[in-house]
């Protein structure tokens, strides 16, 4: 049953247009931003960074990479990307050192602080990621999400994933 605060918001909400709604790209750049709010209202609450997270959780999966190749990764400016990286450094949270056989560059790495703070990210994420997907079931969830691989390797080479998809989904 709806209340009557829950009907005054309703009348608040001014829909989009039909052509919009019936469109996937709109609905998905939509709630693309909406999650991405979301995230960055979230994070910023918490005391932290969006790109934080993005670095902490590359650096996260064991490989000591290059400031540039995580700029690029991220699709960050180089220069941006020297700001996040101060940041990390001076929370210590990641350690950078020139790189042996470039001197131009520098490999950053993981501390152990930056793991932890890392667990505390990812379960941020998670919460964030189960509010937004609550209407949907875990079966929904899961096609969503072979739904997006599919999508996201077919359009966006940067994400270097072979997706976890089997069946009739798989891309081609």
């Amino acid at each position: 049953m709806i209340s009557p605060s829950d009907t005054e918001a309703l009348r608040r909400v001014h829909p989009i247009a039909k052509e919009l709604a019936a469109s996937n790209g709109f609905l998905l750049a939509r709630t693309g931003l909406r999650l991405k709010a979301r995230v960055v209202a979230t994070l910023e609450k918490a005391g932290f960074e969006g790109y934080q997270y993005s670095v902490l959780a590359i650096l996260g999966e064991g490989a000591r990479q290059t400031q540039a190749t995580i700029a690029s990764t991220l699709g960050l400016d180089p220069s941006r990307m020297v700001a996040v990286m101060d940041a990390l450094e001076e929370e210590g949270l990641i350690e950078r050192q020139r790189d042996p056989s470039d001197r131009r560059r520098h490999v950053v790495s993981i501390t152990a602080d930056g793991k932890r703070r890392l667990v505390r990210l990812r379960a941020i994420m998670k919460d964030i990621e189960n509010e937004y997907l609550a209407p949907l079931s875990a079966d929904e969830r899961e096609t969503l999400h072979r739904l997006l691989t599919k999508l996201a390797v077919h359009n966006d080479p940067g994400c270097g994933f072979k997706p976890l998809v089997t069946g009739p989904l798989d891309p081609a």
